[in-house]
């Protein structure tokens, strides 16, 4: 949800500058900055705002880039003689004649340069143009975002792709792993003395082995991830507001079924093929915040 939008007009003989930035944020949290002839308008221009652009931490400027080449003498910024002479007079009063290096001393002082504000009513026409420069500086800013939206949307393809990949590489592991416990097993089975053998139920531990490879059978958790990589990609294809938050919930649930993964993984290199996707899960919910 990061972007920046800018654009520029003429009002009233001075250039009007209006820039958008934006950080992400789960609600609209909106800052303005308005030079002083449109800030009668500021509801007004928070309402564009908030209704072009949804959501975002957002920082809006609004204000004149200094003087036109039609600007004037009347337009420099004037001195406010009457701070001048108090500043003056109160030096005079404690050390005498004011110098001419402490006089220059006083001009410098802030409160000295008096800003000349235009607060007056814009006309009609000035508010369509007021208008028009704003929505100008958001079509900017919305198609910034789009520019970042289409290279989110590459990198999640490549991120899917990549846990996709490494899904697929489970495989091999996972049918030779059923005939490996049965082994071990019978193996661990065969070191009892023969007495206790002969005392064991050979249906009820069949029953029981059969149950112990159910619980480490990972097809169900290989489904689910599968065809949440698919419906985060329909996603991504969508349109409209609240997508962020869809994927968000998609990322979670593809989380589970890795952690499932994990759980059930009684070989080393299954469980590395694991890790490799929850780092690869982790990019992907890092960046999901960046979508509206």
């Amino acid at each position: 949800m990061t972007g920046y939008g800018k654009a520029e007009t003429t009002l009233r003989g001075k250039k009007l500058v209006c820039e958008i930035r934006s950080l992400n944020s789960k609600s609209m949290d909106l800052s303005v900055r308005l030079a002083p002839i449109v800030r009668a308008h500021e509801l007004d221009l928070r309402t564009i705002v908030t209704q072009r652009l949804e959501r975002g931490k957002v920082d809006l400027l609004l204000m004149n880039d200094g003087m036109s080449e039609t600007s004037s003498l009347n337009d420099v910024t004037p001195i406010n003689w009457a701070t001048v002479h108090a500043y003056a007079a109160q030096y005079k009063e404690q050390f005498g004649e004011v110098p001419a290096e402490v006089m220059a001393a006083i001009l410098r002082f802030p409160d000295v340069m008096k800003q000349q504000e235009d607060c007056s009513d814009l006309t009609e026409d000035e508010w369509k143009t007021v208008q028009a420069l704003l929505n100008e500086a958001i079509d900017g800013f919305i198609a910034f975002r789009t520019q970042e939206g289409a290279a989110l949307q590459n990198m999640f393809n490549e991120k899917l792709d990549g846990i996709a990949d490494l899904l697929a590489q489970v495989e091999p592991f996972e049918k030779g792993r059923v005939a490996k416990i049965k082994e071990r097993l019978e193996a661990s089975l065969a070191q009892l003395s023969a007495e206790t053998q002969a005392q064991i139920d050979r249906n009820r531990l069949e029953q029981e082995m059969i149950y112990y490879l159910e619980k480490l059978d990972i097809t169900e958790e290989k489904v689910r991830l599968t065809n949440h990589i698919k419906y985060f990609r329909e996603c991504m294809a969508g349109e409209g507001s609240g997508v962020g938050k869809k994927l968000g919930f998609i990322a979670q649930e593809m989380g589970r079924e890795i952690n499932t993964l994990g759980s059930k993984s009684n070989q080393s290199e299954m469980q590395i093929l694991v890790v490799k996707m929850k780092d690869i899960l982790e990019q992907i919910k890092e960046q999901v915040l960046n979508v509206l």
